[in-house]
């Protein structure tokens, strides 16, 4: 199976043999969910599907990078991105400020991404506790998926360097609103010579997206010998640029929800809108420069030149006069590619009810 690089033949390829299994396997993972004793546990788990099945749809298309392992990719993905989204309900809309809680639930990333790490009690500092083996289920499934991928060892070091950094803003971000940016401004400093000039909430950005993992976790299924070189520059072309995006995009849709709920927004800081919008577009341009270093490039083209269209096809943009302005600034940067992503991404929306 070759790996698509035109926007028809992956959007042919993403509908016939990526959606259907996302949805597949998301459907066994909210039976478990409805099962999940404890209320609040089971509501949280229910809710993160519900939501935010579109993670798992996008974050999926990185299975067609593991062509004859692409099924069990896409189940290590779909896996990985629900703790993901699971933890970060139970982070953002549960019953904890506590960022010992917050760093137990998140010991279980980096365990899915370990073969044969023992799983812990990721709810030892909270009341709620009894979810039915739900989130143990989860990493383990993980975990027997990266068993079977020829060059997984390869890829585990840099798959859990992602995993902790992103662990860590999800730690700094949901404790106390005062305590917050100080957490993170000081996080930021012990890592800001490790990346390009930028600021403390793009690089919070930057850390906030599972893309690199999915698409080092896929290639390692497809490859027998990848060499550190190759993990490297695969690495390299995914952090920061476009998981900076990635989010960035993410928040850059969510301003007026964040406003209402009082939560942090990355775009919140920026000195003015033009400021956001020069700095998005940046973001973009270098996301497009570091990914031409990658095998199969012209496929990771089309994934960045997607994420804009993908986000700028929410309902919250096209009801939002201000924001639908500026979204059609971010269309005219990534060109034909982004705009046609953008009109297949809304049909989609329509389509599915998402």
């Amino acid at each position: 199976m070759s790996i698509p690089t035109t926007s028809w033949t992956l959007m042919y390829q993403v509908y016939k043999k990526v959606l259907p299994k996302v949805h597949e396997f998301l459907n066994i993972w909210k039976e478990k969910a409805k099962d999940i004793p404890d209320p609040e546990l089971r509501q949280q788990a229910l809710a993160s599907i519900e939501t935010k099945t579109f993670h798992c749809e996008g974050g999926a298309i990185y299975g067609l990078l593991a062509q004859e392992k692409r099924v069990e990719a896409i189940k290590f993905i779909v896996a990985y991105q629900t703790i993901s989204d699971y933890l970060d309900n139970l982070c953002d809309r549960s019953t904890s400020l506590d960022p010992n809680d917050f760093r137990a639930l998140h010991e279980s990333m980096p365990d899915a991404l370990t073969p044969n790490a023992a799983i812990k009690d990721y709810y030892r500092y909270r009341e709620e506790k009894n979810d039915g083996g739900y989130l143990a289920s989860l990493v383990k499934t993980c975990q027997d998926c990266i068993k079977q991928f020829p060059s997984y060892e390869a890829v585990q070091e840099s798959n859990i360097t992602l995993a902790e950094l992103y662990s860590d803003l999800q730690v700094h971000k949901h404790v106390k609103l005062e305590e917050r940016v100080p957490r993170l401004e000081a996080w930021f400093k012990q890592h800001k010579q490790s990346v390009p000039p930028m600021s403390w909430y793009e690089f919070s950005a930057s850390c906030g997206s599972t893309l690199g993992i999915f698409c080092l976790t896929s290639y390692s299924a497809a490859n027998e010998n990848m060499t550190l070189s190759q993990v490297n520059k695969i690495k390299a072309g995914y952090f920061p640029w476009v998981q900076g995006l990635h989010i960035l995009m993410d928040y850059f849709i969510d301003q007026e929800e964040d406003k209402a709920g009082g939560d942090l927004n990355f775009c919140f800081y920026y000195e003015n809108e033009d400021e956001m919008i020069e700095r998005m577009k940046h973001f973009y341009f270098e996301a497009d420069r570091s990914i031409r270093n990658l095998p199969d490039w012209k496929f990771h083209r089309l994934i960045n030149n997607g994420l804009l269209a993908i986000y700028l096809a929410d309902d919250k943009v096209k009801n939002n006069p201000d924001l639908k302005k500026k979204g059609n600034e971010f269309i005219r940067s990534g060109g034909a590619p982004t705009l046609f992503f953008y009109i297949n991404g809304w049909i989609y929306r329509r389509k599915s009810g998402t």
